[in-house]
């Protein structure tokens, strides 16, 4: 058995070689299930032939990344800029938005694995929260759904569209939420990510996307027939309680909150995605995240 070595808070510790721990974390530089386990099994072989049984986690890096940069030197950086990341003081929160039915849910669950990462929220959960919270008295728009916020709307501005001024109060409400799930994120070192139609760039805080490993995605189906489509398959699902007859109902409106973000998004520089083929998204998603916040310096981690 080959024992990594692994230091925590200035106290070692011993754990067993792990092969499938080894191609997840492979697997972020985008090599492909298969490809991942079948370098893995050749690291443990090439382990094994030089007698080793014990090896700390940052030289086990370094024999990843040698053996890495002998089949693609990018793969290899890929690989490093990872490790950095995973071993940065700071948290990674990625904030994924976009109107209903462009697959924000979807995407979060394949990020949270492609990256390893295990905390993932949805606003509609804080929504619900916050319904708890907050009497319908008080601020009936939260207790309606994002595209039809702006029919609880008191007095409607005749500046802005309705739908869009309903779907603007509906956020702000939530982003409160939102805000408190992120500081409480950063306060307590936590990676996350948090998905949902209420994520919406130029609502949270410059000060807490400034100072801190946090990036927004904004999603899109651009073209109307296919973001259409879409319901009629989230509707066949057991578990979906809204029917496709709403959906279909409110389609329209939905189209002008996807408007106005990807309005807010090219306001803010966030990416836009067009979420046509769910593997090019996640390998969008993970290139900008290794890019912006992926360093080359510090390649120490556990296996």
């Amino acid at each position: 058995m080959i024992w990594v070595i692994g230091d925590v808070d200035g106290k070692q510790y011993k754990e067993p070689f792990s092969k499938g721990i080894l191609s997840r974390s492979l697997n972020v530089a985008d090599l492909g299930t298969e490809r991942a386990h079948k370098i893995a099994s050749d690291i443990e072989a090439d382990l094994i032939k030089k007698n080793i049984t014990e090896i700390s986690s940052f030289d086990l890096a370094n024999e990843v990344l040698n053996h890495l940069k002998a089949i693609d030197p990018n793969i290899a950086q890929k690989y490093r800029n990872w490790r950095s990341l995973r071993t940065s003081k700071k948290p990674l929160i990625i904030l994924i938005g976009g109107a209903s039915g462009v697959g924000t849910s979807s995407m979060a669950f394949e990020l949270a694995s492609r990256l390893r990462l295990k905390n993932l929220i949805s606003t509609d959960m804080i929504r619900e929260v916050m319904r708890k919270i907050i009497s319908k008295d008080l601020s009936p728009v939260i207790h309606k759904s994002s595209f039809d916020a702006y029919e609880s709307l008191r007095t409607p501005s005749i500046r802005i569209d309705s739908v869009v001024e309903g779907f603007i109060n509906h956020v702000d409400v939530v982003n409160v939420g939102i805000e408190a799930i992120i500081e409480r994120s950063i306060k307590e070192g936590i990676s996350t990510i948090i998905e949902g139609v209420h994520i919406v760039p130029g609502f949270v805080k410059e000060e807490l996307i400034e100072n801190n490993n946090i990036i927004i995605f904004t999603l899109t189906v651009d073209d109307e027939e296919s973001h259409r489509q879409r319901f009629y398959s989230r509707c066949r699902q057991p578990w979906v309680k809204r029917s496709l007859e709403r959906y279909m109902d409110y389609f329209p409106t939905i189209r002008k909150t996807q408007k106005f973000l990807v309005d807010q998004a090219k306001i803010h520089d966030a990416r836009i995605i067009n979420n046509v083929d769910i593997n090019e998204t996640i390998d969008i998603m993970v290139n900008d995240i290794l890019e912006k916040f992926g360093g080359i310096d510090d390649v120490e981690q556990e296996s």
